[in-house]
């Protein structure tokens, strides 16, 4: 009897355990926090869970809503000092919940618009996510961040155009690139660069920049080079910080697209976070598709085109020769990896980082702004050094090269008896032939702007 009573009361309380065990975890996950990040095309809305989510949703219209029912969640978050700043939200509020074990969360919209939602796994420094990409429904030109070419019509030819680069502030939003020792984000001064140089082409006659993001806000791989090629751009340039596991490497780096996999370990890391920046901060079809999108990048690398590589090269190296005027270089020649931010296989690409944040010196520096206008002018006047000589077809720049003079430089000869012979200004020959001296050698070719 004793026995029968010990056992019944061990079964008890292995039923109260479960019981227990059960209603514990029927309220397993909770909401740690949210984050809104506006930008040009979309409004992203993340929501920082404890655990995985399990989670439905559905649309209202009259007015426009967007509700996201989560699954054992008992905990209620305080929307009411969420700024959601977006063009697309009114506001994000909590609703009647479909039953005790779970939480509603309604986005009150601002028009009918287009919506993914999905989550993500852990990746430092996040955790369990549930992501809300939102954008309007409707739209002629998805892209508003680029900005069509600068057209100049003459009556007695085609129409000439600007030189277009675009510019890419690489990570983001959601993905802040590489973390400082003092704590300083990649994607913060990678976009500080970007918009110095985007500065430095625009007052530049004939020349016009592109910024691929001009905010704090993701832009997926993919979209990257579709903003440069639909605002017909000559050339991409990703701006990046390097970054590694201990902070003695410092110095600056340009990579350009390789067909095989990185040989290198620095080559191989960048490889890495590009593939972790997708995880941090990528869209729904490239987390939920890997597979496809391996194929793709594949098929899209075997289409690189030879002359888009060529110049890549070039412009690579004028770079590297500009930056070392100003900062040590990590890498005296152009590096090579399979980097999916470069797989525009039209446009000439290179990814140039411009330093090590990992390196407290150079974080430090990286944090300086007049450090960073002078990586903005290294990176500007390479650029204008070779689209000087390699002016692209149908530019003006092009069109004023064909204007141009050749001048061999004789015994006796200087700057200023050539400007006088031409009928041209000392600083106009300079500046056509990039020029840092008034010293000029014997036999040296000389190209003598005409108008």
């Amino acid at each position: 009897m004793i026995a029968r009573l010990g056992r019944s009361l061990r079964l008890l309380g292995s039923l109260l355990l479960c019981c227990g065990l059960l209603c514990s975890s029927a309220f397993a996950n909770k909401i740690n926090g949210v984050r809104v990040w506006p930008s040009p095309d979309n409004t992203r809305v993340v929501l920082d869970l404890a655990d995985t989510p399990s989670y439905s949703y559905f649309s209202l219209t009259g007015p426009d809503r967007l509700v996201i029912d989560l699954d054992n969640v008992k905990q209620r978050f305080d929307f009411s000092k969420l700024q959601a700043d977006s063009p697309l939200i009114k506001r994000i509020r909590h609703s009647g919940a479909k039953d005790k074990n779970s939480v509603r969360v309604v986005l009150d919209l601002t028009q009918e618009v287009a919506v993914q939602v999905f989550a993500l796994k852990p990746t430092e420094p996040y955790g369990n996510r549930l992501v809300i990409d939102i954008s309007e429904a409707k739209t002629s030109n998805p892209v508003t961040t680029a900005a069509a070419p600068t057209i100049t019509h003459h009556a007695d030819e085609a129409p000439l155009r600007d030189i277009i680069v675009a510019i890419d502030a690489g990570h983001g939003g959601e993905d802040p690139g590489s973390i400082g020792y003092s704590g300083s984000y990649e994607k913060h001064v990678t976009l500080a660069i970007a918009k110095e140089l985007a500065s430095l082409i625009d007052k530049e006659p004939g020349m016009k920049a592109v910024l691929v993001r001009k905010g704090d806000y993701y832009v997926g791989f993919n979209k990257r080079t579709d903003i440069a090629r639909k605002a017909g751009a000559d050339l991409f340039i990703s701006i990046h910080a390097d970054a590694f596991t201990t902070p003695q490497p410092k110095g600056g780096s340009v990579w350009l697209l390789s067909m095989r996999r990185a040989n290198s370990e620095l080559g191989r890391m960048l490889e890495q976070r590009e593939k972790h920046s997708e995880l941090l901060g990528g869209v729904a079809e490239v987390i939920q598709d890997t597979e496809n999108e391996k194929y793709l990048t594949q098929a899209l690398l075997d289409m690189s085109m030879d002359k888009a590589m060529a110049t890549s090269f070039d412009i690579g190296n004028e770079v590297i020769r500009e930056l070392g005027r100003i900062t040590k270089m990590h890498k005296r020649e152009p590096q090579f990896a399979s980097l999916a931010v470069l797989t525009s296989p039209d446009i000439p690409s290179l990814l140039v980082e411009t330093g090590f944040i990992s390196n407290p010196t150079e974080e430090k520096n990286l944090n300086s702004a007049s450090h960073r206008k002078k990586l903005a002018e290294s990176i500007y006047k390479a650029v204008k050094s070779h689209f000087n000589r390699m002016p692209p077809d149908g530019t003006l720049w092009a069109k004023a090269q064909r204007n141009n003079l050749q001048h061999k430089v004789r015994r006796g000869e200087s700057l200023s008896v050539l400007a006088q012979k031409y009928n041209v200004s000392v600083d106009t020959i300079k500046l056509a032939n990039q020029l840092n001296t008034d010293v000029l050698r014997i036999g040296q070719v000389l190209t003598i702007p005409r108008s």
